[in-house]
């Protein structure tokens, strides 16, 4: 709708830019670091970051640099998570049909790990998403899963994505024995007002615009609404643009920022 006014492209502020092409934050490049050297030593970590700070986006960006001829990444996102389907969605994902018994799946996903090691020379990865609605029992697995060769060897990888509440829990004394197993942490902040400037620039760049939208002042306005997070940043910047269209504007300063917030966000 606005792409053809603003002469762009490509749909800035989409959900399915290539990870190439997606603002390279200092936060997420440590943060990818942290991750690159979990995977290369199979180590337990834990991404956490409050709503629309980009954890998925950093899934996204890791798993693109992960090298497929070491690692093979295996992915699970399921609020309901049970150990049953933890197992059986890893098995299914290395193609086999997982045993119905908890014990006999993950003596089976043992196994699997093993040959894929020894045959294909590949370590897993494993990203267990919306990890904050794990419950105690799912948890405590996690904990005895990673118990390999009496506790001389981790099995995999095993990178948890969770919404900031999950360390209220894991804080509880009866979480202690997890909490000890963390291996690395890894927190991903709020975007501060320099860098929703430059995220803003780096998307309509995406979208081949040659010139400034936003105004400074929009700008200003457009992270005192979003507070840094990089999902209402998109979310609000989208509705300006099709407003802008709307009104025959190529550039939208704070008073039309404003009353998208007004109007259509409040």
């Amino acid at each position: 709708m606005f792409e053809s006014f603003y002469n762009m492209t490509r749909t800035p502020f989409a959900r399915d830019i290539p990870v190439t092409e997606l603002y390279p934050a200092s936060a997420m490049e440590e943060m990818l670091d942290r991750l690159q050297y979990a995977a290369e030593r199979q180590l337990f970590a834990v991404i956490s970051g409050d709503c629309g700070t980009g954890k998925t986006t950093t899934v996204r960006r890791f798993a693109a640099m992960l090298d497929a001829a070491k690692y093979r990444l295996l992915y699970l996102s399921d609020s309901k998570l049970t150990p049953r389907h933890f197992y059986k969605g890893l098995l299914e994902q290395l193609g086999c049909e997982s045993k119905f018994y908890r014990g006999d799946a993950k003596r089976q996903l043992h196994r699997e790990v093993e040959l894929m090691r020894g045959i294909h020379r590949l370590e897993p990865v494993v990203v267990v998403d919306e990890a904050h609605l794990l419950d105690r029992e799912m948890l405590e697995e996690v904990r005895f899963l990673l118990n390999c060769k009496m506790d001389a060897q981790s099995p995999m990888a095993l990178i948890l994505v969770r919404q900031s509440e999950l360390w209220d829990k894991l804080r509880l004394q009866s979480y202690a024995a997890i909490r000890q197993r963390i291996d690395l942490q890894c927190k991903l902040p709020y975007f501060d007002r320099s860098q929703v400037g430059e995220y803003l620039k780096r998307q309509l760049a995406y979208a081949g615009t040659d010139h400034e939208i936003f105004s400074d002042e929009a700008v200003n306005e457009v992270y005192r609404f979003s507070g840094g997070s990089a999902r209402l940043i998109n979310k609000l910047s989208t509705h300006c643009l099709i407003y802008g269209a709307q009104i025959k504007r190529r550039i939208i300063d704070d008073h039309m920022v404003k009353h998208v917030i007004q109007g259509e966000l409040s």
